[in-house]
């Protein structure tokens, strides 16, 4: 009989047994299995300090690669907050949160990767990007209806996009 550990905390009346199962985490490295790829494009920017400077016209074009634990690598082109074409290479998880009807599927996705782009007097504009390549983090929440999907993203502190995709 499994040993029982009350839940970490301190709610009464609710227990966790000790067993493997209770405590499964994905496998690692990720399987190099492809679920589906999703291609998306913006729909929306805009930035939480608007400046004159700033566009929010990003055209971006995105594909990801999805595998079936949820792991997922992409890469997106888009026009960066000052109009300077610029490239997202990243890898990331989807985490679900839950079912608004049979249909409909909520998640939030956490990436990270490069972003190359911003140049000349622009360099300056995101931190850490000294060589003109910068580390980034996105993380977003959205939703999945059959092959559409939709996405809030927030880059930092700058601003969000509205992004809308389909599966394949």
């Amino acid at each position: 009989m499994p040993r029982a550990y009350p839940w970490i905390g301190g709610l009464t009346g609710i227990w966790l047994s000790a067993s493997a199962s209770a405590f499964s985490l994905p496998d690692w490295p990720p399987a190099l299995e492809l679920d589906y790829t999703l291609v998306q494009t913006s729909l929306l920017t805009r930035h939480f300090d608007p400046d004159p400077e700033h566009t929010n016209q990003q055209n971006l074009v995105s594909i990801e690669l999805h595998n079936p634990d949820r792991w997922l690598t992409g890469t997106a082109w888009f026009k960066n907050s000052f109009d300077q074409p610029t490239w997202y290479f990243y890898v990331g998880r989807e985490f679900p949160l839950g079912q608004l009807t049979d249909d409909i599927n909520v998640r939030a996705k956490f990436t990270g990767g490069l972003l190359r782009g911003y140049k000349d007097e622009f360099r300056d504009k995101i931190p850490f990007n000294r060589y003109e390549i910068a580390p980034a983090v996105l993380p977003s929440i959205g939703i999945q209806w059959g092959r559409f999907e939709s996405d809030l993203i927030v880059f930092g502190t700058a601003g969000m996009m509205v992004t809308a995709g389909l599966r394949f």
